[in-house]
């Protein structure tokens, strides 16, 4: 009987050890594919509150506009977004004040609110493999995905006239 304990215990031991040891290469191959959920930037109630603002401030009114206040926000962290297909054509969008234009790069996605006299960011996605960082001012947005040493910007300027977009990689 002893015997027979010794060789349950045994196959217990190997078998626990195998699961583990493939558990944990599965797992390890699998992190970060197209598996995981994808990730998005949302869009805020503060940055909703600001294009309703703007809206208002675009419509003539004889009431004064509130305005609001904001403090600034950090650039959110980079995301990780599964593969997907490039479209070279803007998306257009009925229901914004402005128009909604989506500019891919090889470095992810970045979609812009573009009214007559300035701009919001409506979202940015990395492209796999690729970080991203936001700048905003008052007049211009930048959006720069990176990869090791490769760069691409999308940037929204409206200092001098209507907003315009130019891409850049470096």
């Amino acid at each position: 009987m002893r015997r027979g304990l010794v060789h349950v215990l045994a196959w217990l031991l190997a078998t626990g050890a195998a699961v583990t040891l493939s558990w944990w290469g599965v797992h390890t191959v699998m992190a970060g594919t197209a598996y995981d959920p994808p990730r998005a930037l949302p869009v805020t109630a503060a940055d909703a509150a600001d294009r309703e603002v703007k809206a208002a401030s675009r419509a003539p009114s004889a009431a004064p506009s509130p305005t609001r206040e904001r403090s600034p926000r950090p650039a959110p962290a980079p995301a990780r977004t599964p593969a997907r297909p490039q479209s070279p054509s803007p998306a257009a969008s009925a229901t914004a004040p402005g128009r909604v234009r989506s500019y891919d790069t090889d470095g992810g996605r970045a979609v812009f609110d573009l009214g007559p006299a300035d701009a919001t960011l409506v979202s940015a996605t990395p492209g796999t493999g690729w970080s991203m960082q936001v700048w905003k001012t008052e007049s211009w947005i930048r959006v720069e995905f990176s990869r090791s040493t490769d760069r691409v910007s999308v940037f929204c300027t409206w200092h001098d006239g209507p907003p315009r977009v130019t891409v850049g990689t470096y």
